[in-house]
């Protein structure tokens, strides 16, 4: 039997208000906490980016964030190719929506039996957000802390926060995940 005195002793299992207040993360937009952990000083230009970005945009940024408990990562979606990372705690379900009948989950964690994966790309231009998966507890409150690299870099001005009326239209079939997933 795996104790919590045991877990907590581990890196991979201190609380969630650990990393909040280690790593600095304040809460996001989205939902959940984070904090930028890098910006490239090196800037791409407008006429070498697609059209829809309309003026220069630094080459890659970088952040932590985390979701606890039942919090989640509203629907949204940016410009850019977002690679997902998983560092600690629990698994992490990311869910993009298509037009087919079910959303593809990816789930970052660090058990590929249980088909999770380290890193995970979310297409330029995806409707997306997250949850924490099915958390076993062991009596730590659950929670997935993981990182987010965006190319070229994040940047507000690419960021769209879903309306759940809008999505429902134009995805019915994932209307349930819609509204569990939008404010």
């Amino acid at each position: 039997m795996i104790s919590y005195s045991s877990l907590t002793s581990m890196s991979a299992f201190k609380p969630a208000s650990f990393w909040i207040e280690h790593l600095n993360l304040v809460p996001h937009v989205e939902g959940g906490y984070y904090r930028e952990t890098y910006r490239s000083a090196d800037t791409l230009q407008a006429y070498s980016l697609p059209l829809s970005f309309g003026t220069e945009r630094v080459m890659s940024t970088a952040i932590y964030f985390l979701l606890e408990g039942k919090s989640f990562s509203a629907l949204h979606r940016i410009k850019s190719d977002e690679l997902w990372h998983f560092y600690a705690g629990h698994p992490l379900s990311i869910y993009v929506l298509n037009g087919e009948v079910k959303p593809t989950e990816i789930r970052l964690g660090n058990d590929p039996e249980k088909g999770e994966v380290f890193q995970a790309v979310v297409k330029a231009g995806s409707w997306f957000g997250s949850a924490v998966h099915n958390p076993v507890s062991y009596g730590i409150p659950p929670y997935s802390l993981v990182g987010c690299t965006v190319a070229p870099g994040f940047d507000f001005r690419d960021f769209e926060m879903g309306e759940r009326e809008q999505l429902i239209q134009t995805y019915p079939q994932h209307e349930t995940l819609i509204k569990n997933l939008t404010r």
